[in-house]
């Protein structure tokens, strides 16, 4: 796929970013005379890039510009990875209903779709993923894997594991899973993943698959809404410590290609389930008493998640459930009555 000047010199600003490289430079490296140059940057600017020009010295893309781009992400992938195809967003409604439109014109797996806001955002059960603008990063994953649908859940599984690994690569802070689905990190929901599937009825296998994952990278302005706040939170809790340091202010590009190194590493081994160790490890509902968000519920001690990533329910008499899916919500055991629902 050809790409134009403005992509050319946009790579080239974030190879660089931070410092400045003269117009004759970027001219000499794209092929192109120096006001053909200033014309891009200028192209660049007007889309809301922070680039400084400063006479004798040039170009500069601003440590605190945070526009998602390719470029932006490109140079924090695996190189083996390079053949992944990209597509970033500014908005979008969905970016799962836009992988599986892809899906149902024949695209071909590896296909990652980005945004920076969701109009249309949605979560398990049907509900709405807030989805705001400039605080969060959303990525959906197009996959035509060759098993059957139930190891899809795999799919959401691998992805829980990637994305805490990274939220704890970028930002330093621990980050646990909540069964089967959410990532925490300060005691609140800072990610939520849902995959889903089209299934050839006659072969039983998946005709292809769609992860999304959706990132609240730091309080959006105005705050989360009324009905998620208590559950909802940023990966960076406060605005001076998104981009604290230099290795920083790539934050959001960070996070983004470090979700789609770890991902599809995992994705490209997955009936190996070698992320599941993991998977258990950071579980923290494990040892603490839950009921299922179902009709009829359950109630018991959440005991243990079995190889198939399937959640084990002790009840009182000692006997054992087993859930394949659904949700649970905590039950604090000095206080029964008062449930930490997490119904994001």
């Amino acid at each position: 796929m050809k790409i134009s000047l403005k992509e050319k010199v946009l790579e080239i600003l974030e190879q660089q970013k931070g410092r400045h490289i003269s117009g004759s430079e970027l001219a000499e490296q794209t092929g192109v005379s120096r006001n053909a140059v200033w014309k891009a940057v200028k192209g660049l600017q007007e889309e809301g890039y922070a680039i400084r020009a400063v006479t004798n010295k040039g170009y500069c893309l601003e440590l605190e510009n945070d526009i998602l781009s390719v470029q932006s992400i490109s140079k924090y992938l695996l190189p083996e990875l390079s053949w992944l195809q990209l597509e970033v967003h500014k908005v979008v409604d969905s970016t799962n209903d836009r992988a599986k439109e892809y899906a149902a014109q024949g695209r071909p797996e590896g296909l990652v779709i980005i945004a920076q806001e969701q109009t249309a955002g949605r979560g398990r059960m049907g509900r709405n993923f807030y989805s705001p603008s400039m605080s969060g990063v959303y990525i959906s994953f197009l996959m035509r894997p060759d098993f059957t649908a139930r190891e899809s859940l795999f799919m959401t599984t691998a992805a829980a594991v990637a994305a805490a690994e990274t939220i704890e690569a970028v930002s330093g802070e621990p980050a646990g899973i909540k069964w089967v689905n959410d990532v925490f990190c300060h005691g609140k929901k800072v990610c939520g993943i849902l995959t889903e599937a089209s299934v050839n009825v006659e072969t039983e296998l998946l005709e292809y698959a769609v992860t999304g994952i959706g990132f609240n990278i730091r309080e959006p302005e105005g705050g989360f809404p009324e009905e998620i706040k208590d559950v909802a939170g940023p990966i960076f809790q406060k605005a001076q410590e998104f981009g604290l340091a230099d290795s920083d202010h790539d934050a959001r590009s960070q996070i983004a290609a470090g979700m789609i190194n770890r991902f599809w590493s995992y994705y490209q081994h997955l009936t190996e389930r070698t992320f599941m160790p993991e998977y258990k490890r950071r579980s923290f509902l494990l040892g603490q008493e839950v009921r299922t968000l179902s009709d009829p519920s359950i109630s018991g001690r959440a005991a243990d998640i079995d190889e198939e990533g399937h959640l084990i329910i002790e009840l009182a008499d000692g006997t054992r459930r087993v859930l394949s899916s659904g949700e649970v919500s905590v039950r604090p055991v000095s206080d029964t009555q008062k449930e930490q629902e997490t119904k994001t």
